[in-house]
C-alpha cells in the first residue's frame, strides 16, 4: 500500500516501482542534478561542491544499483506502401 500524505490518496495492490523510484531520496536528486546538467561532470562539480573522482565513484555506486536498460530497438511492423 502506498500512501500519498496529505492528499486522501491511496493505492493498493502488488506492484513494483521503476528502478530509479527504489533509489534513496538522495541519489534520486543526484541522478536529477545529472541529467539537468546534461551529464557535466564539471557542472556537478560546481553544484555540489566535490571533485571529479567523488562525483564519478558515486554515479558508479548509483549505476550498479540499476538495471541495464534494454536498447535494442524493436523492428518496426511491415507499413503497407501507398499507391503513387
Amino acid at each position: 500500500m502506498c500512501r500519498l500524505t496529505g492528499q486522501d490518496v491511496t493505492i493498493e495492490g502488488r506492484f513494483e516501482l521503476p528502478a530509479l523510484a527504489q533509489l534513496p531520496a538522495e541519489d534520486q536528486t543526484f541522478v536529477a542534478a545529472f541529467v539537468r546538467c546534461h551529464g557535466s561532470i564539471k557542472q556537478m562539480e560546481k553544484l555540489f561542491g566535490v571533485s571529479y573522482p567523488t562525483i564519478k565513484n558515486r554515479l558508479n555506486r548509483i549505476g550498479a544499483l540499476l538495471p541495464f536498460p534494454e536498447v535494442d530497438p524493436q523492428p518496426e511492423p511491415d507499413r503497407p506502401r501507398r499507391a503513387p
